[in-house]
């Protein structure tokens, strides 16, 4: 659906507004549901600019899913065959940071819009098409071979891709989309590190494996810039914001640990251990 309504189409594209009602009503139980539970935890966060960024910056280090043993593993131990499994998972979900930064930044107040803006330039290659972010994910894609696995996605993956998508597309979710995006900024560092280290032991390109190393360090730049010109600015003007910034952020941070979980029991089940043990021996035998 969402690709559905995202998509250029035309007037003559088949419309069904009973059916549009009830995914719209599907989405918003759904959000309800994410939203109530990280509710608690949210109302822990000061509602003045200065003590909600440290609160919003404690999610790097003790938010859900941080650190998770699964980006170790992708570093040090994954086979080509598991990262292209994870690879599949990850891309076949993909909404679209330009995309949802675009969405997000409508209507807001000028100085949060000013650096979304520059957010999504970045993310546009700042015009030069080579430099665009979303093309460097198909490059890896292409080398790794990923499209041709026609990788089933998880739940955890379209809940994830869903709940980004809903915020950033319904103005009632505006503020939490703020702090999804900018849990995005803020933890994708980590992560990133860890998957272009486990793309390069498997003597992936540097061209292939350029996306994870430039988010290894622009989101560090993206998070500085989003909390000195977006969270303390929104908060400091209406300080009722705080909780549901809070709110998204965390729905964001909950809805990846879910595929962390996922994805471990998937790659670490015993027959895919049996599969990598097998390609291991053969490995050794050649």
């Amino acid at each position: 659906m969402n690709v559905r309504r995202l998509r250029p189409s035309s007037p003559a594209a088949p419309f069904d507004p009973a059916a549009d009602v009830r995914w719209r009503e599907a989405e918003e139980r759904f959000l309800q549901a994410e939203r109530a539970a990280v509710a608690d935890r949210a109302r822990a966060a000061p509602p003045d600019p200065a003590g909600f960024v440290a609160w919003f910056e404690e999610l790097r280090a003790a938010g859900p899913g941080q650190h998770d043993e699964l980006f170790d593993w992708l570093a040090a131990s994954a086979t080509r065959e598991d990262m292209q499994w994870f690879l599949g998972q990850e891309l076949a979900t993909e909404a679209g940071f330009d995309d949802l930064v675009a969405l997000t930044q409508r209507r807001m107040p000028t100085r949060a819009k000013l650096e979304l803006a520059n957010n999504y330039w970045d993310e546009m290659g700042r015009g030069r098409e080579s430099a665009m972010h979303g093309p460097m994910l198909d490059a890896l894609t292409e080398e790794l071979e990923v499209g041709g696995l026609r990788v089933e996605p998880c739940w955890e993956s379209l809940a994830l891709c869903n709940t980004l998508m809903g915020l950033a597309y319904n103005r009632r979710w505006a503020f939490h989309s703020i702090g999804a995006l900018g849990a995005v900024e803020l933890t994708a560092p980590d992560r990133c590190a860890k998957v272009k280290d486990g793309l390069a032991r498997l003597r992936v390109s540097k061209l292939a494996r350029r996306y994870y190393s430039l988010h290894e360090h622009i989101d560090e730049k993206h998070y500085a810039q989003w909390a000195d010109e977006v969270l303390a600015p929104l908060v400091e003007e209406a300080p009722e914001r705080a909780p549901w910034i809070a709110e998204g952020a965390l729905m964001r941070l909950t809805a990846g640990a879910r595929t962390f979980e996922r994805y471990r029991a998937e790659l670490w089940r015993p027959a895919r251990a049996g599969v990598r043990a097998g390609a291991d021996r053969l490995a050794v035998a050649s």
